[in-house]
């Protein structure tokens, strides 16, 4: 029993290891690194020894995150590639792509659901519970479940809020857009001042926009996959929009200033719904908390009265 429980705590610190390390992405840090080295090497006029440079580095850099990017892939073999394409398109739309691949999200899921199995085991196995073998199998396969859908769940929350963020910032930004093109600036270069004015999720998309058109894609291109990364109907409508300004020889700023003026009413609307649906959650956490409180409240002075009574002592309650 005693080997069992250091076996399970090994893997839970090896599960812990490798989650933290394996959702980073350290190969821009690693490059930087081995780059300062190379410089400081080429300053001292001493000949760099691979070998010195290879074991300078820290340890999570050689052998943890090498481990967990291993297992990541090991992880895509056995896993359909639509399943691959839906964390892909959801590392896209929550916007952190650049960082985070794939392969990490699918050994976190499966690390952070022998960490919640391993968890709970030790608790059942420790604590005074007499729990049967099958109960604790089966209590530990829930958690692990849980843990390993846990990292869809922040995904999904990420992707939220970044559309809020977005869905809330685009009135404002079409705003500024409509004054620049008024102003004489060209489209790309008023988008290029709102992504210059605000560090936000729009102004990131915004950003990496014009970097494509800059590329040498296509402006209606560029503004569609600005759109699917996204994925919001106000965006979406937004670059439909602009795209037909374009084909037909339509004023852009007064496109824009419409869009703009929907853009608000749609979100004072959305302010409007959530503010109707507060009543509804509100019901929770006074049917929870509040009421049972004004019951005990309330209901006490009766009781001890009842018990002090005639009542009470038909009972056995009374003194």
């Amino acid at each position: 029993m005693d080997l069992l429980l250091i076996i399970i705590v090994i893997i839970l610190v090896a599960a812990i290891a490798l989650t933290i390390i394996g959702l980073r992405n350290p190969e821009s840090d690693n490059d930087r690194a081995l780059q300062a080295r190379l410089e400081e090497f080429s300053q001292t006029g001493e000949m760099p020894d691979l070998r010195e440079l290879e074991l300078s580095q820290p340890f999570t850099e050689r052998i943890i995150y090498p481990v967990a990017r291993k297992l990541g892939e090991l992880a895509t073999r056995f896993t359909p590639q639509n399943a691959m394409n839906s964390i892909s398109r959801k590392l896209e739309l929550a916007g952190v792509s650049a960082r985070i691949e794939p392969s990490m999200i699918l050994a976190s899921q499966l690390f952070i659901g022998l960490l919640f199995a391993g968890i709970v085991f030790l608790f059942t196995s420790l604590g005074n519970a007499n729990w049967s073998g099958s109960r604790i199998f089966i209590v530990s396969l829930v958690f692990a479940i849980l843990g390993f859908y846990f990292p869809q769940l922040w995904l999904s929350s990420k992707i939220t809020r970044r559309q809020k963020e977005v869905r809330k910032a685009m009135p404002d930004a079409l705003d500024l857009l409509t004054i620049c093109v008024e102003a004489g600036l060209g489209f790309e270069a008023a988008m290029a001042k709102v992504s210059e004015k605000w560090a936000s999720e729009l102004s990131m998309g915004f950003a990496r926009a014009i970097q494509e058109i800059q590329l040498g894609k296509v402006r209606r291109e560029a503004l569609r996959d600005m759109a699917e990364r996204i994925d919001i109907p106000e965006m979406t409508s937004f670059v439909a929009a602009v795209i037909q300004s374009e084909q037909l020889g339509v004023s852009l700023s007064k496109v824009l200033r419409i869009q703009s003026d929907q853009m608000r009413v749609k979100r004072r609307q959305l302010a409007e719904e959530e503010a109707h649906k507060a009543p509804l959650k509100m019901l929770i956490p006074m049917t929870l908390l509040i009421f049972p409180s004004l019951i005990i409240v309330l209901m006490t002075p009766a009781a001890l009265k009842l018990m002090q009574s005639a009542l009470g002592g038909m009972f056995g309650i009374g003194q």
